[in-house]
């Protein structure tokens, strides 16, 4: 049963180093929140798994958390590249960054596997492409049936998966809704699950096109208002597009990186993921 913890507390308790990690969430609903406690904390040696990393990875590996990158795509959506990232694949700053890549139909099908207890997936995603000659855990497999040539991928199976959702209730349920990605199957796929939160409720009302999933299913809660900034949670609050664009000026420059790190992570803030505004920014 889904255990109600401060987001230190079940950081704290949840993810160590040298684990995998992943921080799922497509367009909204990203846990930012909790990737920054992630570096507050000094994590290290992780293995990050994300299909679409964007800034909170680029934050996470710009901090030295990471050693390798299990992955689909990488930018900062509508705004360019991630510097933080680049500079560790290029230049080993401030570790090196192995990489895994994989498309966007191979991490889902891989997250799939890891919750049914399946050992790999197979589909025909990678026909065409040159990421099998770049990547060991892409392999050919034929159809014992109709004998076609098709792609297996291993199972996903993160020590750590880590979501953000609207709402949970005092038993742990969690309820999700809008523009949902993979993270109903990160969660299960993971030996621990930690699922922040806007708000923990009494009770969830239902809202149509909800994923709710279950206080078994879950190792922690812990809520995080704005947890998600600046992606944005459906019925809460708006993408903050001023600071994707914000970002690029932040994580070009080491030394801007470093000040932002040290002010807004390891500063007095008690709320980094929420510097929103310019105010805040600045």
């Amino acid at each position: 049963m889904a255990e109600i913890l401060s987001l230190s507390d079940a950081v704290a308790q949840l993810v160590h180093d040298g684990d995998t990690v992943a921080l799922e969430g497509f367009t909204h609903l990203i846990p930012h929140a909790a990737g920054q406690e992630i570096i507050r904390q000094r994590r290290k040696d992780l293995t990050l798994v994300r299909m679409t990393p964007d800034i909170v990875y680029d934050q996470l590996i710009g901090a030295g958390c990471a050693r390798k990158l299990i992955f689909s795509w990488g930018g900062n959506p509508g705004v360019g590249s991630l510097h933080r990232f680049r500079d560790a694949v290029q230049n080993a700053w401030p570790v090196p960054l192995e990489i895994e890549e994989h498309s966007h139909a191979g991490m889902a099908n891989r997250y799939v596997a890891g919750a049914s207890g399946l050992p790999f997936a197979v589909l025909r995603g990678y026909t065409g492409t040159d990421l099998p000659k770049h990547t060991d855990t892409i392999k050919p497999i034929t159809c014992p049936f109709t004998g076609e040539q098709l792609t297996a991928v291993p199972a996903l199976n993160p020590d750590v998966g880590i979501i953000h959702a609207q709402r949970a209730d005092r038993a742990g349920n969690v309820q999700i809704w809008g523009l949902v990605g993979v993270q109903k199957e990160a969660v299960l796929a993971s030996k621990r699950s930690l699922v922040t939160v806007e708000e923990v409720v009494d009770e969830l009302e239902p809202i149509p096109g909800q994923v709710i999933l279950p206080s078994w299913a879950v190792t922690a809660v812990a809520e995080a208002p704005r947890g998600a900034h600046p992606s944005y949670a459906q019925g809460y609050y708006d993408r903050d597009n001023e600071y994707y664009e914000f970002w690029d000026s932040i994580g070009r420059n080491r030394d801007s990186f470093q000040e932002w790190l040290n002010e807004k992570v390891f500063g007095k803030s008690e709320a980094p993921h929420g510097a929103g505004a310019t105010k805040e920014r600045a």
